[in-house]
């Protein structure tokens, strides 16, 4: 039976030491409640919105991956913080050769970038012990949700490998527009485009419309102001591309910070496992796990 795939809004950097964010204890909670399935997986593939290149590149770590400080002007405990996670290799070239395989290629090795906060601050939480293998897989700005979509059914062999697929993105992101001048759960109402356009979302992939997801920008409202630039939207067609055409989407935990980042993350399920699922989250913030 192949692992269900899963998209993590990841948000602020400061998920990683602010207990206040419902998303950071949602995050706590993924080993005990089992999210992924009741035993560890044997590997993680992460593809973070904070790694774009031309083409395809995964870092290929031998030994112990490092942790990227990719972020400025945040409390300096911030930067002590350490995800000492151990590279898989192995993963990282059966991945290039499934993507070359399926037309993706070239396929770059990076064998000295460690993982970025798109990666190490949810795992640090999801996996605290840091003791599963970790590759990072990259995103193409330059190219399509179904371009993304299509290198994400390219994997899903991976799937059936004890390979756990994560996107790792948030749901909404224009940092332009963030409301800083507010605590980051003060209740400020959530403005119309990033509602509008996580709602949207939502009903999308939990109707199945796979199609209108991979044309988000044409059929989304307010698709460029909740995303001005496709980065951090990209880990989610590939996580849902992975699951196969016929996959079953769940919103597994839904709040906000700072009114305008959406913590919207989601479960994709292949069609033909018998997996039980938890209804339609529909909980309004500080939403946690929803049941």
């Amino acid at each position: 039976m192949g692992m269900d795939t899963f998209y993590i809004s990841h948000g602020s950097p400061t998920l990683s030491i602010d207990d206040s964010l419902p998303a950071r204890h949602f995050l706590k909670s993924w080993e005990p409640a089992g999210l992924a399935g009741p035993q560890p997986p044997r590997a993680i593939l992460i593809v973070s919105g904070h790694w774009e290149t031309d083409t395809p590149a995964v870092n290929v770590i031998k030994g112990t991956n490092d942790t990227i400080y990719d972020f400025y002007g945040f409390p300096e405990q911030m930067y002590k913080l350490v995800y000492p996670a151990p590279g898989a290799p192995d993963v990282a070239m059966r991945t290039k050769k499934l993507l070359e395989d399926g037309g993706f290629g070239p396929v770059s090795e990076d064998d000295g970038r460690g993982l970025d906060h798109g990666a190490w601050v949810p795992l640090m939480l999801m996996y605290p012990e840091a003791n599963i293998p970790v590759c990072q897989l990259s995103v193409q700005t330059d190219r399509d949700g179904a371009y993304h979509y299509d290198l994400g059914r390219a994997l899903a062999p991976l799937r059936e490998e004890g390979v756990l697929i994560v996107g790792s993105g948030s749901a909404t992101h224009n940092l332009r527009r963030i409301l800083r001048t507010f605590a980051p759960t003060s209740g400020e109402p959530v403005p119309e485009w990033a509602a509008e356009f996580d709602a949207w979302l939502r009903e999308a992939l939990l109707n199945g419309r796979h199609d209108d997801v991979k044309r988000y920008e044409e059929r989304a409202p307010f698709a460029k102001v909740a995303h001005p630039q496709p980065d951090h939207l990209y880990p989610l067609h590939v996580a849902l591309g992975a699951a196969g055409p016929d996959a079953k989407a769940e919103l597994i935990h839904r709040s906000w910070s700072n009114a305008t980042l959406s913590y919207a993350s989601y479960r994709f399920t292949t069609k033909q496992q018998d997996t039980p699922t938890a209804p339609p989250c529909d909980c309004a913030t500080p939403a946690l796990v929803c049941d």
